[in-house]
């Protein structure tokens, strides 16, 4: 199983060069639930912090507000969200709709950041 890469230091240009600012956001309260990737997700944890321990007995790995994470497609595990979860996130391989809907929200997003 491919593992989560987790940058705790992304700089501001990276962030900007991404589009971090456009990509949708998603909230979670502090829980445990399993969880399998259908889409390769690219996350930006503006707030909380969690652990993601994989299904195939590796070890567990934690980030936090600030970290750019990135979730391979397939990948199998339980989320323990310890503070309450804030994140931004762009889905890019795997299910279709997921993608696509994600690319429809971020460029939404740009267009109401230009609109303002």
């Amino acid at each position: 199983m491919n593992k989560i890469t987790v940058d705790s230091t992304p700089s501001d240009a990276l962030l900007k060069k991404m589009g971090v600012a456009y990509w949708p956001t998603w909230e979670k309260e502090v829980s445990v639930f399993p969880w399998q990737f259908v889409t390769t997700e690219t996350a930006y944890i503006l707030e909380g912090e969690c652990e993601m321990t994989p299904s195939d007995g590796s070890p567990a790995v934690t980030f936090k507000a600030g970290d750019l994470v990135v979730f391979p497609l397939g990948f199998k595990g339980s989320w323990e969200v310890k503070k309450t979860l804030k994140k931004h996130y762009m889905h890019s391989a795997g299910d279709f709709k997921k993608c696509f809907f994600n690319r429809l929200n971020r460029l939404i997003n740009r267009f109401k950041a230009i609109t303002k």
